[in-house]
């Protein structure tokens, strides 16, 4: 039975994929700093894994992916880097706090994951790292900076170790959501209102699932961004294309609407 270890996995996005992948009878694991959200989860699912994971800590990430695996036979087949904070305003105004919670939980986090997750995914034939990154690193946004930063971090990350890992056959992906319904999207940025919030956690999970079953051509191209919703493949396709200045126009609009 293959597996997948979800981090931020209590709720929103990270809760949806759990519930798509147990649906096609997959072994899962749910990580997370909420304790309420986790006893939640394991009342509804019992028969998945749960555990408290900060993902900013490689002591309790290590100890993790163990306990999982203990669960698999040693394997695992996608690790799903989910968890993630956002804290709208502008760099001026938030805390020195939020700025670094946000580079650690959304950067770093993601970096230690794919770390320490590595041992388990060399030694699972096809295995996947799925990072979920965001529209927000098509073009840097105002009033949420650091996120979107972070989310640039992911890209690069991404595409980094889909190089390095190609010869111990695992593949990286990320996916590239716009708004969706979930907490994050709960904030005064004025993208969030400008675009809308009209994505699923449920179609995001359903692009997750496609990843990690991916075409033949998705394979010969070696692909590694999967966008969700129609608004962030036209901007994403459109900054491959259109000059700089433009792709800045666009973005001021949405930031300024």
């Amino acid at each position: 039975m293959p597996s997948i270890f979800i981090t931020g996995g209590a709720a929103g996005i990270g809760l949806a994929t759990a519930e798509r992948f147990s649906r096609e009878g997959w072994t899962v694991g749910v990580y997370d700093v909420d304790a309420d959200g986790l006893a939640k989860v394991k009342a509804n699912h019992p028969e998945w894994i749960t555990g408290t994971l900060d993902v900013r800590d490689e002591n309790q990430w290590a100890q993790a992916l163990e306990e999982f695996t203990s669960h698999t036979g040693g394997t695992l087949d996608v690790l799903d880097n989910n968890a993630g904070i956002l804290v709208a305003g502008l760099i001026t105004d938030i805390s020195a706090d939020a700025v670094r919670r946000q580079i650690e939980i959304d950067a770093l986090g993601v970096a230690l994951g794919a770390q320490i997750a590595h041992p388990y995914l060399k030694r699972t034939p096809g295995a996947h790292l799925v990072n979920i990154s965001s529209a927000s690193a098509i073009y840097g946004q105002p009033e949420i900076a650091v996120y979107s930063a972070t989310k640039f971090f992911v890209a690069g990350l991404t595409e980094a170790l889909e190089l390095e890992w190609e010869n111990d056959d695992i593949r990286v992906v990320g996916i590239w959501p716009l708004w969706a319904k979930t907490a994050l999207a709960q904030n005064d940025a004025k993208s969030t209102k400008t675009l809308g919030v009209r994505i699923t956690p449920e179609q995001v999970a359903d692009k997750v699932w496609e990843s990690v079953h991916p075409s033949a051509q998705d394979k010969l191209l070696h692909r590694t961004s999967y966008t969700v919703g129609l608004h962030t493949t036209v901007l994403a396709n459109a900054a491959k294309f259109v000059p700089n200045f433009v792709s800045r126009t666009i973005n001021k609009y949405l930031a300024q609407s």
